[in-house]
């Protein structure tokens, strides 16, 4: 297991080596990674099983955030097969994806901005989303996370499976790097770019509590990174 030290100094050399790489729209990443995209992505086995099992029986309609190819959302049907899902993405690609592996369940995709989405009010069991939310500033999360809190149902839950930076050392340097590179290459405020700028657990927790989110469940992820239960009171 690598020391904490030796991390941050891992990740302080790999920030000075890329410094002057462009930052990837989006979209564009991932579309370009679709081919091998889901076999990256198995190291999460484990994570996506347990996101599964954190996901209470009662959730029927489901909000899935970043939905991806719907790597979350093959354990979850696994489980139960009628859970309705609403799935938005900013990729076209990987939502085609899911639709061909997912044609037979009950499946809406929105090819949309998750921060432009109308989550409705008291509308959906579950919001869920994984490894999606690490690519944003707290004060967009926290956006989206009062609109998730809106969006649910009284009783429901916000599963969050995402990276936890391990200090506020490293929190700090990535979101400095990640402002400094859009700075650098003019990157416009509404244009989204593929760089990871995850929320210590303390951070992220006090961003769901701000909105009125009761943290009901924080789980080790095996594969390096936290899922998060928030339920919406009865």
């Amino acid at each position: 297991m690598e020391s904490h030290e030796k991390y941050l100094q891992n990740l302080k050399q790999w920030l000075h080596d890329t410094s002057d790489s462009p930052l990837e729209e989006m979209s564009d990443f991932f579309t370009k990674r679709l081919g091998g995209y889901e076999e990256h992505m198995s190291i999460w086995e484990k994570s996506y099983q347990m996101f599964s099992e954190v996901l209470p029986s009662h959730c029927q309609n489901i909000l899935d955030l970043g939905c991806g190819t719907g790597l979350e959302l093959d354990k979850i049907w696994e489980k139960n097969p009628d859970i309705e899902v609403t799935g938005v993405d900013l990729c076209q690609s990987m939502l085609d994806k899911l639709l061909k592996k997912h044609s037979d369940k009950r499946l809406t995709i929105v090819c949309q901005d998750y921060f432009k989405y109308d989550f409705g009010y008291e509308k959906w069991d579950a919001v869920i989303s994984f490894e999606s939310l690490h690519h944003f500033l707290p004060e967009r999360k926290k956006e989206l996370y009062r609109n998730a809190y809106n969006g649910l149902k009284r009783g429901g839950v916000f599963l969050l499976g995402d990276y936890i930076a391990c200090c506020d050392e490293e929190e700090e340097l990535l979101c400095s790097a990640y402002l400094n590179r859009r700075n650098q290459f003019a990157i416009p405020d509404n244009s989204f770019v593929h760089f990871d700028i995850p929320l210590t657990l303390e951070h992220e927790r006090e961003l769901l509590q701000n909105v009125g989110f009761v943290i009901e469940k924080v789980l080790d992820n095996p594969d390096g990174a936290a899922i998060i239960a928030a339920g919406k009171g009865d």
